[in-house]
């Protein structure tokens, strides 16, 4: 595919095998950033572990000190108390089994992050195979399915963003936007970072972060020295 004008003087502004130190990283990051919008800056890691193997998987949530620069819109699996939990929280959709034939017969998707308490996933169970490939099912280690909705909600308005390894052992995950400028995104770096290296599985042998790019939307990946994180 041909990459644009803008792409190709990027490429041009800096060695793309070069490892860089996680300030010049980001620095280049920026520079980069000439699109007409604020491009999202996301993170790309490969791990040292087996995704296939159920005592290597690595899979998460952490609220990032900045947030991600996007609004999130929440849905809410609920009944009884937690409702009006929920809502006063500030949920954007909160129900019980009339969402569950909204999505099913409507192909609705007006959501971000599904939220459920425990005792809503035999309900939710029925949605497996349409949230699933979505990365939206609740899960418990993601601190989606919880009977604390209010906190919940709250974390995933404040920019929790949950990780988990793909099929090639990467994970994939949005840090900000350009216009947060270079301090407030290695915040966010380091926080999800280390939360990844805090998430280490014990059946890890070798070198644990083989790689880590940085790269905003339409701009090149910056590799970071992954050395010094762990």
């Amino acid at each position: 595919m041909k990459k644009g004008k803008k792409y190709r003087e990027s490429v041009a502004a800096f060695d793309t095998h070069e490892l860089f130190e996680t300030e010049a990283a980001f620095e280049n990051v920026l520079a980069s950033a000439k699109a007409k919008f604020d491009e999202t800056i996301e993170l790309h890691v490969r791990l040292g572990v087996d995704s296939r193997h159920a005592d290597q998987q690595v899979r998460g949530a952490v609220v990032l000190p900045n947030g991600t620069g996007k609004k999130v819109r929440t849905l809410v699996f609920a009944k009884g108390d937690n409702v009006k939990a929920a809502e006063e929280a500030g949920s954007d959709y909160v129900g019980a089994e009339d969402l569950v034939a909204k999505i099913q017969n409507e192909n609705w998707f007006e959501f971000d992050v599904v939220i459920a308490t425990p005792d809503m996933m035999g309900v939710i169970g029925r949605l497996g195979k349409v949230l699933g490939p979505k990365g939206l099912m609740p899960n418990p280690k993601a601190g989606t399915v919880t009977m604390n909705v209010a906190k919940a909600v709250q974390d995933a308005k404040a920019g929790k963003i949950e990780y988990r390894l793909d099929k090639t052992n990467i994970i994939h995950c949005p840090i900000g936007k350009a216009s947060f400028g270079k301090e407030k995104l290695m915040e966010n770096f380091e926080a999800l970072m280390g939360a990844i290296i805090k998430a280490k599985p014990a059946a890890a042998k070798g070198q644990y972060i083989k790689s880590c790019v940085v790269a905003s939307t339409m701009g090149p990946g910056v590799k970071v020295n992954a050395a010094k994180l762990g």
